[in-house]
């Protein structure tokens, strides 16, 4: 799969009384950035599960900072599904700000069929495979 990429800007509320980004956000934006990864093959959680009935939920989820990111500067988050296993794949993120390398992280996401009694983990369909490479 090719990298995808997008931006945010860093507002007051995503930092701490320092004006640091507060570390959680980070994993809000990746998330952010998953979603709109779906989006841009035409897909979404809610297409997931009319279509493939199937949801996307994390099982995993690490980052390594390696540089403050303040408020007002503008961050872009670089995704990549590194991995796929028969019903979880890992997606590996890089965030940079300016030409700086400021965090890198990933989220390990398994494929969950949505069943009368909850969710219950599945292979991942071959089409949504297709579709997300």
């Amino acid at each position: 799969m090719q990298n995808f990429s997008t931006e945010f800007s860093v507002e007051w509320g995503d930092c701490d009384e320092a004006g640091i980004v507060f570390y959680p956000n980070y994993f809000y934006w990746l998330d952010c950035t998953f979603q709109r990864l779906l989006r841009s093959r035409g897909l979404g959680q809610r297409q997931n599960q009319t279509e493939f009935g199937a949801v996307t939920p994390l099982v995993d989820v690490g980052m390594q900072f390696r540089a403050p990111v303040r408020y007002d500067e503008s961050i872009r988050v670089e995704a990549k599904i590194a991995e796929w296993q028969e019903k979880q794949f890992r997606i590996v993120y890089r965030v940079i700000c300016g030409e700086k390398l400021v965090a890198e992280g990933y989220e390990v996401r398994a494929w969950a069929a949505l069943t009368e009694t909850g969710l219950r983990g599945a292979p991942i369909s071959a089409e949504f495979k297709r579709r997300m490479t």
